[in-house]
């Protein structure tokens, strides 16, 4: 049975995109290893405090992650 866990910033996605996160890596799961799988495909959201994740020694916040989604929607 597979796990798939999914570490995230708090408040970066919005409830309807983690409903479309969760259905979408499950239907990847699945299109791998067949449809019999899909009741037993776990998907796990974890929403980490913003501050509390770094990068390169760098503390990401929630705003920050924001920010670097909306430059590259810009682009």
């Amino acid at each position: 049975m597979p796990m798939i866990e999914v570490h995230m910033i708090e408040n970066v996605f919005t409830p309807a995109q983690k409903r479309e996160i969760v259905t979408k890596l499950t239907d990847a799961m699945v299109a791998i290893e067949g449809e019999n799988l899909r009741p037993y495909t776990l998907v796990k959201l974890h929403d980490i405090k913003s501050g509390d994740w770094a990068v390169g020694g760098q503390q990401l916040t929630t705003e920050a992650v924001k920010d670097m989604a909306a430059r590259k929607r810009a682009a």
